[in-house]
């Protein structure tokens, strides 16, 4: 496919409605302006096209890609046991490498400013997550490592917590398709909008009666 065509996602034959949804994003801070803008499209499409609320998408962020299954893993887990604990911040004041005991509530952190009131937000556990990050080969093997251990490792995530996980990595040979692929260079298109509508389909999916 040519940088320049976009053969992505099309749209669903049934109405994708997230409104009840809780949706988590786990971006790297490597590449960060790419990433941003990969971010802003999935925020975006799964507000104005698939009607999650705003303030049901909570977004973390790791230093780089090898993290994303790490913390996804971590952060689906502690949004269980909130949820289990009626707690309204499923979050509290979590700190990844804390050794947080899974057996004992943390409390309630104090909202940001300008927040929506906790009260206004799901208290259910995430209902799915999308991992972003941008890696771009360089002149040693280190690429090919990261690209396989990250997307062994978010596969893994998905299957071992039975919550659906988007691959929203982009691995590039060069920046400029990194940019394209982002929407950021005027021709190409955000793939984040479509990992933003897959994450949503997929958490109606998981909770779908048969």
């Amino acid at each position: 496919m040519r940088d320049g065509d976009h053969h992505g996602l099309q749209a669903s034959e049934t109405p994708v409605d997230g409104s009840n949804l809780r949706i988590l994003i786990v971006h790297t801070r490597w590449n960060l302006p790419i990433v941003k803008a990969l971010v802003e499209g999935a925020q975006k499409t799964m507000i104005e096209v698939n009607n999650v609320k705003p303030e049901n998408i909570v977004v973390e962020s790791v230093p780089g890609a090898y993290e994303l299954p790490f913390a996804a893993h971590k952060l689906i887990e502690v949004s269980k046991v909130r949820a289990a604990d009626g707690a309204n911040d499923l979050m509290g004041s979590v700190n990844l490498l804390d050794g947080l005991n899974l057996n004992s509530p943390k409390p309630a952190s104090t909202p940001a400013a300008g927040a929506s009131p906790a009260a206004s937000k799901s208290k259910k556990a995430f209902d799915a997550v999308i991992c972003i990050g941008v890696l771009i080969k360089g002149s040693t093997m280190h690429f090919e490592y990261i690209c396989e251990a990250v997307t062994q490792g978010i596969m893994r995530v998905g299957l071992d917590t039975g919550i659906p996980v988007v691959f929203g990595v982009l691995t590039c040979l060069t920046e400029e398709q990194a940019l394209n692929r982002a929407g950021m260079d005027g021709k190409g298109h955000n793939h984040g909008e479509d990992w933003g509508t897959g994450a949503v389909e997929m958490a109606l999916l998981n909770t779908r009666q048969f």
